[in-house]
């Protein structure tokens, strides 16, 4: 998770922290990129990119791997699950307490010692399913 390193503050990481953790929407890098540009005129890609990372590193952000070609972030720190439309794209958090035991099956059943898990859910929204 975190490491021991020590980053510089930043006002754009701050702020990158600010917005995922006030928005449910589990935003790709374009859509912060989109939603800051106006307060920080000379953002760059690379430096949304670059604090992510960072946040990533400090354990206050998780990444969702998206498939191949884009991933999305959540500022919700606590473990959860997520309901992923695969239409649309949509990414939900599901409101089920995390099922534990299967991290205590999976670490006797195994060499590994297990630290967490993710599970995510694939199907389609509300609004995909009737269209």
């Amino acid at each position: 998770m975190g490491t021991d390193v020590t980053y510089r503050k930043s006002k754009q990481r701050e702020r990158i922290l600010q917005l995922l953790r006030e928005t449910d929407v589990h935003p790709s890098v374009d859509w912060l990129y989109e939603k800051l540009k106006k307060e920080f005129p000379k953002l760059s890609l690379g430096t949304v990119y670059r604090n992510l990372s960072i946040l990533v590193d400090q354990g206050l952000v998780k990444k969702i791997h998206f498939g191949s070609t884009y991933d999305r972030f959540d500022g919700r720190r606590a473990p959860h699950y997520h309901l992923i439309c695969e239409a649309c794209g949509k990414i939900e958090d599901l409101e089920l307490a995390v099922y534990e035991e299967i991290t205590r099956t999976a670490q006797t059943q195994s060499d590994f010692t297990i630290t967490r898990h993710m599970i995510e859910f694939y199907g389609l929204c509300a609004d995909c399913k009737h269209q």
